[in-house]
């Protein structure tokens, strides 16, 4: 008898894309972020993808110190993978977005593959009022800031982590990622299997069309083979058009509200765990089964909760 194809469903609660003037649910404090992890591991996430905020008024932080207010309880209060960002935000350093990993060691970090532009300037104009004056700010700063992932940068952050074993999501915005991830690869900087997370809608990244998810699935599929795990994001109203295609052609899913604000056309997303559920009817309609924890560990030769520093 075949076996049912397993689906790692990543869930990235907070990010640091949108701001709290978006949404009433987007979760800012310790407490929120961690019951947005937890709630979406029990609703079927293998993974949760982490980034801090400043409790006082939600802008984006790296302060380790913040991250250790909600690992533990995730930890403690389930199996799920932790994923932390060394994305931070473009605003930020390349020596303070790797601090979190550096230092709390977790399974797997996210590493952006590449610099681009970042564009989130659009989105000032959908919004009357903002809560802050940082969110108009950071938004319209997008218009000329480059989101820096030198192949510098890059290596500095794949060397810092490799003794910590921790593996990599490799977020590639564009066709170019996969070609820099292959250089890295055939250095040996970084090892197989590959977490490739294709990420889709970003303005000035590839876009959100079918033809833009098959030219990066067949052209990942031409660098790597079988060395690596496929899984995708898309971004805003992309996500759950492209999760379906990914599903079905063989890949895994992202969803969360770093990714997507959503619930449906016009419907606020109440919690992160709706969305995975969303992503889950997806998956279990086209007759595969969710991935647990442990099951995604296994896929990506993970190094194991308990080898983390928290």
């Amino acid at each position: 008898m075949a076996t049912t194809r397993k689906v790692i469903i990543t869930c990235a609660v907070t990010g640091s894309i949108h701001t709290p003037t978006m949404s009433k649910f987007l979760p800012i404090t310790p407490k929120e972020i961690a019951d947005a992890a937890i709630g979406a591991a029990e609703a079927g996430a293998a993974i949760v993808h982490l980034h801090a905020r400043d409790p006082k008024d939600g802008r984006p932080t790296q302060d380790p110190n913040l991250f250790r207010e909600f690992l533990p309880t995730i930890k403690a209060k389930s199996n799920v993978v932790i994923n932390l960002t060394t994305g931070g935000a473009a605003t930020m350093t390349t020596q303070e977005r790797l601090q979190p990993a550096l230092q709390l060691k977790p399974e797997v970090a996210s590493l952006n593959m590449g610099s681009m532009n970042f564009g989130l300037y659009p989105m000032v104009e959908r919004y009357k009022n903002f809560q802050h004056q940082w969110e108009v700010d950071y938004l319209e700063g997008s218009r000329d800031r480059v989101f820096k992932n030198t192949y510098k940068d890059i290596e500095y952050i794949l060397s810092s982590c490799n003794d910590n074993s921790t593996r990599f999501e490799l977020e590639c915005y564009d066709i170019s990622h996969l070609y820099n991830l292959a250089h890295f690869a055939d250095r040996g900087i970084v090892k197989a299997p590959f977490f490739v997370q294709s990420v889709f809608g970003i303005m000035g990244g590839i876009g959100g069309h079918p033809e833009d998810i098959l030219h990066m699935k067949r052209t990942a599929d031409r660098l790597f083979g079988n060395d690596y795990v496929w899984s995708v994001l898309g971004a805003g109203r992309n996500q759950i058009p492209v999760a379906t295609m990914s599903a079905a052609m063989g890949g895994n899913v992202r969803v969360g509200l770093e990714d997507s604000l959503w619930d449906g056309p016009g419907k606020l997303a109440e919690t992160n765990a709706a969305q995975v559920k969303r992503a889950r009817t997806i998956i279990e309609a086209l007759s595969l089964e969710v991935a647990t924890p442990d099951e995604a560990r296994a896929m990506l030769k993970l190094k194991g909760a308990s080898n983390v520093a928290f």
